[in-house]
């Protein structure tokens, strides 16, 4: 049976989350009529223990994946130790950034901190159209030949040590790991907000069936829910 309960502030709520899969952990919040942004961004969904859970989940991962169009409009920077302190520990490498994108062109903000250098996620074209290649800045993971195979992704992030993949979205990406059927694991914050739904046009993508999953909790903190589903065992 799934866990119920009530949560007063992080320190409640992260215990929830301390066990991460060894694959692909994905986080993601969207409002009671289903849209993941509002304008453009999750943040006006948000709330400040949400955005605490998420910086909080970044420290029980080994990488952090994201699209490039929520990396540019949530305005992305290297990851802060302040922000994990309920599951990093000293001694543990910091979690990169790792961006999904076929232009190579990342926010200055990403390269913050120079001893933090994201992992831009590209294609072979892409990288041979644009010149992508490892530099001081950055690194480069090349996934597919035209588009990214986010199946590759996982699994040379696995090859590298970087098995805890924690995905922030956007739902684009999401889509694509869920069609290529790597999701292992799936944080819902449910906002009390209706926000318009604005794409719905998408389909099951790669999936023959919709994939079952495994309610694991449903903790409740003024008005919002925090929903966790994992593979069914």
């Amino acid at each position: 049976m799934p866990h119920l309960a009530s949560v007063a502030d992080l320190d409640e709520l992260i215990e929830y989350y301390r066990t991460p899969p060894a694959g692909v952990r994905a986080n993601m919040i969207f409002s009671a009529d289903g849209a993941a942004a509002f304008a453009g961004r999750a943040g006006p969904l948000s709330t400040p223990l949400d955005q605490a859970l998420l910086r909080g989940l970044r420290g029980f991962a080994d990488v952090v994946l994201v699209g490039a169009g929520t990396v540019r409009a949530e305005r992305y920077g290297p990851v802060r130790v302040d922000g994990m302190s309920h599951g990093w520990s000293p001694g543990r490498p910091i979690p990169p950034i790792a961006v999904v994108s076929l232009s190579g062109v990342l926010p200055d903000t990403l390269f913050a901190d120079p001893a933090q250098r994201p992992i831009l996620v590209t294609t072979r074209r892409a990288a041979d159209e644009h010149g992508l290649a490892p530099d001081d800045r950055r690194d480069v993971l090349i996934a597919g030949e035209g588009t990214v195979d986010v199946a590759d992704v996982v699994s040379q992030f696995r090859d590298r040590g970087l098995s805890r993949v924690l995905c922030e979205g956007g739902p684009t990406l999401l889509d694509e790991l869920v069609a290529a059927d790597v999701v292992d694991e799936i944080c819902v914050t449910l906002s009390p907000t209706l926000a318009g739904v604005q794409d719905i046009g998408r389909g099951g993508g790669g999936l023959a069936s919709p994939r079952a999953m495994q309610l694991d909790h449903v903790l409740s903190h003024s008005d919002y829910l925090y929903l966790k589903y994992s593979r069914r065992r």
